[in-house]
């Protein structure tokens, strides 16, 4: 596994493991707690993985406890990512709260869940519209001066806003959803992070598993798992969404690679800066994830993928009104 670099000279890498799925997310886990524990240890030691995604809003909490755990004894090896910036209220998220009071409340029970002294890379989880970013960033900023938090980022925030952010304290990473079928950060926040320096994260780069080939018309999404609530993935989307995955399987096919892999190679050959998180819970899909860095794309492979979204056409938009409302701002 080779490295790439973040913001702030930032070392991670260059594909990263998102955690939320070993606690939330996707259904019941096909495996128990010491099994996730397994499984991210084995990402560390076995696969060079050495950039871990968590959260204190995933589960609530249990997550960075398990996350915590997992990473103790490899601690001085990886590089963890958690978030603040949600009003948790029974359990359940009940809007945003990046209050530097509440900044510095989340910090300080992160550092405890994660049994650290220092979280490596602190994100506002959503820009909180009810709280000035600069005073987001100055909050953070005094966080590191007092060596609890090693680096501050931002998550699926608009371009104006992490400008605003970075005059403040240096952005070393900006997270948004981003792959072959969720193309909004190319716009503005990518020419965004490339004049200012800042390493781009893409959250869910399969698509939430679709761009595996793996979701099909015929999937069924029970309690617990996202995917039920997002009109991308109801079945006439996804019937339409289906041609997108069959032009990429073409490709994976003569490459001798899966259709994730190719989804990841492709992510990874957009900037040299750009660490994809894929998530998963089997130790199998992370050696899948972690090959995509030895699958190599021709310009115009790279070309024709580049253009495939606008060509075929995506169905449905990625979250629910209300979760669409939060991103960009």
């Amino acid at each position: 596994m080779h490295t790439r670099t973040l913001g702030q000279g930032l070392q991670v890498s260059a594909v990263g493991l998102g955690a939320m799925g070993m606690s939330m997310g996707y259904g019941p886990n096909p495996g128990d707690r010491d099994d996730m524990i397994g499984v991210l240890r084995y990402a560390v030691e076995q696969a060079g993985v050495t950039f871990i995604d968590t959260a204190e809003v995933y589960g609530p909490y249990v997550n960075e406890e398990l996350v915590g755990e997992a990473l103790a004894p490899l601690r001085d090896g990886v590089v963890i990512a958690t978030k603040f910036g949600w009003d948790i209220v029974d359990g359940k998220m009940a809007g945003t709260d990046s209050r530097p009071e509440q900044i510095r409340r989340v910090a300080d029970a992160s550092l405890r869940r994660l049994q650290t002294d220092v979280i490596d890379l602190f994100y506002q989880h959503r820009v909180d519209p009810n709280v000035p970013i600069e005073d987001v960033a100055g909050t953070v900023g005094e966080l590191v001066a007092a060596g609890k938090v090693r680096h501050f980022g931002l998550s699926e925030a608009g371009a104006a806003t992490i400008r605003r952010a970075h005059a403040v304290h240096p952005v070393t990473a900006v997270q948004s959803e981003y792959s072959l079928w969720t193309r909004d950060p190319e716009p503005q926040v990518l020419p965004t992070c490339a004049e200012l320096g800042i390493g781009f994260v893409p959250f869910s780069p399969l698509g939430k598993g679709f761009l595996t080939g793996t979701v099909t018309t015929g999937s069924q999404f029970g309690d617990g798992d996202i995917r039920a609530t997002l009109p991308r993935f109801e079945a006439e989307n996804l019937t339409a969404n289906e041609a997108l995955v069959a032009q990429v399987r073409v490709l994976a096919e003569a490459k001798d690679a899966t259709t994730g892999q190719i989804a990841l190679a492709w992510l990874l050959a957009q900037q040299p800066w750009i660490v994809p998180i894929p998530g998963t819970r089997r130790r199998n899909r992370i050696d899948e994830n972690v090959g995509s860095t030895q699958v190599a794309l021709s310009a115009d492979e790279v070309a024709d993928l580049n253009g495939l979204a606008a060509r075929i056409g995506v169905r449905g938009d990625r979250y629910n009104a209300v979760h669409m409302a939060r991103v960009g701002l």
